[in-house]
């Protein structure tokens, strides 16, 4: 028999052996109020979901004369099928994303793999499967699955200086939720979110910058340095470039936002000396959004 003080030893065994990552996560999703997840569409469910008018190809058997008898046309009863979704998750894992202006804020990275896994977490609660773009294991529940993603995310390596999502694994008509700066080349974000809306897939995607990307607080002698060290520009005046710059990031944000309406998809932007639980928030009715 297990005495309260073994059990006890072994919860805290347990929870020390939890990667930091999903322990940051488990906070964060913790936090959030759920509503009830919008899953639900037409298929070979119990229950109600709407009548439609049948059509050349529909079985005698699937009409409602009940229904029917009521109208000059047929009409099909539709059940509501309340089967496990897909969610497929992308984290930009580029160099550009190690960044954090001060110490006392954490990078881009951090931020962006913590919402992603609480995000996670928040899903296969709700009865969802999930997975990682960049994985070759397939979407799944549970969690086991949410200790694959976490590991993952911990051991994804920094790659070139700008990431672009990407759409491994993508099955038609399931969502999906980028998280990056999306400083980078915006003809392969462009490409990546035509191909997922291609396929049907609807999601989110999340900017997430660090402050100073938005304050451009420099002047005088500055140099910028991408963070793998491949861009290097010295100038005399920074604060002569702050207009262009912030023009410049104006236009990549209305950009992400059309691209995203165009798409079927939603667009937000967080800053990470934001609380991450409102970001998280979004995220999630994002998602439950129905388009």
């Amino acid at each position: 028999m297990t005495t309260p003080a073994a059990l006890r030893r072994r919860s805290a065994e347990l929870a020390g052996a939890l990667p930091p990552l999903l322990a940051d996560a488990e906070r964060l999703a913790a936090m959030i109020l759920l509503g009830e997840h919008g899953r639900r569409h037409s298929g070979m469910g119990d229950e109600f979901w709407q009548y439609r008018v049948a059509v050349d190809g529909d079985e005698a058997r699937q009409i409602d004369w009940r229904r029917s008898a009521r109208s000059d046309v047929h009409f099909i009863k539709q059940k509501e099928w309340q089967a496990a979704q897909s969610v497929m998750l992308w984290v930009d894992g580029a160099a550009s994303m190690a960044f954090a202006s001060a110490k006392d804020l954490v990078t881009k990275g951090e931020r962006a793999r913590v919402l992603a896994l609480a995000a996670a977490v928040l899903l296969v609660r709700g009865g969802e499967r999930v997975g990682l773009t960049s994985s070759a294991n397939p979407p799944r529940t549970g969690q086991g699955q949410l200790l694959r993603m976490a590991q993952e995310l911990t051991d994804a390596d920094e790659g070139a200086d700008f990431g672009h999502p990407e759409t491994h694994g993508m099955r038609p008509n399931t969502r999906a939720v980028f998280i990056s700066d999306f400083m980078g080349d915006f003809e392969g974000v462009k490409a990546a979110l035509t191909q997922a809306a291609d396929r049907g897939v609807k999601g989110a995607l999340l900017q997430v910058l660090d402050p100073q990307e938005e304050a451009f607080p420099f002047d005088g002698r500055t140099i910028f340095e991408s963070m793998a060290g491949t861009v290097r520009h010295e100038t005399l005046k920074a604060g002569d470039l702050r207009d262009r710059y912030l023009q410049r990031l104006a236009e990549r944000k209305a950009a992400l936002a059309d691209l995203a309406h165009l798409t079927g998809w939603q667009y937000n932007c967080h800053h990470t000396n934001d609380a991450p639980r409102v970001a998280l928030t979004w995220l999630y009715h994002a998602l439950e959004r129905r388009h």
